[in-house]
């Protein structure tokens, strides 16, 4: 795997017991939180056709 690009830090609020059912989840894939969130949202974006493998943005290319 690749060294990660820079990260955009922000700020995120979550109900706490979302927060907990991450937590756990992520140390059952032996991932930190902020990964295992990071993990959940490009596979979304993936699946939804919001973002290419290679990580850059289609919607924009595609016209959706």
């Amino acid at each position: 795997m690749t060294a990660p690009g820079p990260r955009k830090a922000f700020l995120l609020r979550l109900d706490p017991a979302l927060h907990d059912a991450l937590q756990r989840w992520a140390g059952a894939e032996l991932r930190s939180l902020n990964a295992h969130i990071e993990f959940l949202l490009r596979r979304a974006a993936l699946d939804a056709g919001r973002l290419s493998a290679g990580g850059s943005p289609e919607a924009a290319s595609s016209g959706q």
